[in-house]
């Protein structure tokens, strides 16, 4: 064994730990301490796409997958999951845009 070293059950480990600079420790413990930043928005982008995907296709994803606005080439699974993450980041703004899909065929004939 080398001088200043001992043996601890986790292996390896300086006997005595000093701390030089303390201030980073104490800048690292605050920023752990901090709540974590959740994003609860989506881009515009995919908001006004999956809006645009159901207002001219309804709930048929092949069509949607042979858009020529699906410029990402999504297949219809892929357009399917944008659409649920759409519901499940809005469901208000998500029914409110079905009901005036749906008060606008009422109006149309």
């Amino acid at each position: 064994l080398t001088q200043g070293m001992e043996v601890d059950s986790d292996g390896w480990q300086p006997g005595k730990k000093i701390v030089q600079k303390p201030y980073v420790v104490n800048e690292m413990e605050y920023e752990a301490s901090l709540p974590e930043k959740k994003s609860n928005t989506l881009s515009r982008d995919l908001i006004d796409y999956v809006r645009y995907m159901i207002q001219n296709h309804g709930e048929n994803y092949k069509e949607m997958a042979r858009d020529e606005k699906n410029y990402y080439q999504d297949t219809p699974k892929q357009i399917k999951r944008k659409i649920n993450v759409y519901k499940n980041f809005y469901p208000e703004e998500y029914k409110d845009f079905i009901a005036s899909l749906k008060q606008d065929k009422m109006d149309v004939q």
